[in-house]
């Protein structure tokens, strides 16, 4: 006669056979999740929707002590499924502007950290090699809450095809680098890109410190390694400092603690995700009186805040400029649709430029 225990290890048996079939099936799902993201340029941990996945399954468990370790298995499940899927992103090609070390490769990582890093001259050449196939996302600075908009960005967003999936802000922390054996007192010439200049003005003017501008950070960073000159220090960040040998003489110097970068995510199609929250719109307006007020009423009339609101000129008509909105909520729902009807018509030029959730730090 069978007893508890071989019962209870033929129910396990049987149990574990259908889940190892579901378990194949639920890794082939995740396989088609990761080819969403890598085509749509989205991370791979979208914390928002596992969060919500727990919530709703965890419901379907009606023992109250159960629920607790059902939780726990439930993670863990999406933690193998995280895994399997960065596996897969290691083929993912990320574009970013600079040389190692530069903030965008590390805003790169963090973003896509299995992802495959490609170096590329300047902004257009990343954004360049996107559009032509390849590489499947570009990852570059769109503005810093010290120094503003980056336009040059901006402007590749407006005049080119590819679409904002993304928008993540990297905190950035200036410090100062020198050789192996140098001291803050050998330092009398600092070499960085001028905005890092900037950035640690009042740094500079206490340490009397000549300065050499450099095209970024990172290239700062790797020529004090090449010189190998205890006078001679950069200023850039401290992955970049253990990236060439160089080590951290003082950190934090920037005069400014609330100094964030943010980046953009740049694929070929545009993300339609209930995460991604805020939208980003651009356009022109007709070259009469009144055609902004009317288009930014037309946009709060539908229930819209603008979170972000800037202007650009346009290259080929002086005096002319185009505008740059981010707003809470996303365009694709019936009152987005008739908002964005009602804006083509004061409105000469007119695009959804992406979506993004907002306020996600890397």
């Amino acid at each position: 006669m069978e007893n508890k225990l071989e019962k209870a290890r033929k129910i396990i048996n049987d149990v574990d056979a259908q889940m190892a079939e579901l378990f194949v099936r639920r890794m082939r799902a995740a396989e088609m999740v990761y080819e969403h993201k890598k085509q749509f340029g989205l991370p791979i941990l979208d914390q928002a929707r596992e969060n919500a996945v727990i919530e709703k399954n965890t419901q379907l468990i009606e023992d109250e002590l159960l629920k607790g370790y059902y939780i726990d298995f439930i993670k863990n499940v999406m933690s193998v499924s995280r895994a399997y899927q960065y596996r897969m992103q290691s083929g993912l090609k990320v574009a970013y502007s600079g040389v190692e070390g530069a903030f965008a490769h590390i805003a790169a990582g963090r973003i896509f950290p299995e992802g495959n890093r490609i170096s590329c001259r300047d902004f257009q050449a990343a954004y360049d090699s996107v559009v032509n196939g390849e590489n499947d996302v570009a990852v570059l600075p769109i503005e810093n809450s010290y120094a503003g908009e980056v336009g040059q960005t901006i402007d590749l967003i407006f005049s080119g095809p590819l679409f904002i999936n993304g928008i993540y802000e990297l905190e950035i922390h200036q410090n100062l680098l020198g050789v192996a054996d140098a001291t803050v007192e050998d330092i009398k010439t600092v070499i960085s890109h001028p905005q890092a200049l900037s950035q640690c003005h009042d740094y500079i003017e206490l340490r009397k410190f000549e300065t050499v501008e450099d095209n970024n950070t990172a290239l700062a960073a790797r020529s004090v390694a090449k010189a190998n000159d205890k006078s001679v220090g950069a200023i850039a960040s401290a992955e970049t400092a253990a990236l060439y040998g160089l080590k951290v003489l003082e950190a934090n110097i920037n005069k400014s603690g609330e100094n964030t970068t943010r980046f953009a995510v740049l694929s070929r199609v545009r993300a339609d995700s209930a995460a991604l929250s805020s939208s980003v719109l651009m356009f022109t307006v007709k070259h009469e009186a009144g055609s902004l007020a009317n288009a930014i009423s037309i946009i709060g009339k539908y229930g819209y805040n603008m979170t972000a609101l800037r202007s650009r000129p346009l290259k080929k008509h002086s005096w002319q400029y185009y505008f740059y909105i981010e707003v809470d909520g996303s365009t694709d729902t019936e009152e987005g649709m008739r908002m964005l009807e009602e804006l083509g018509k004061v409105c000469d030029k007119l695009k959804v430029a992406g979506t993004f959730a907002p306020h996600v730090e890397i």
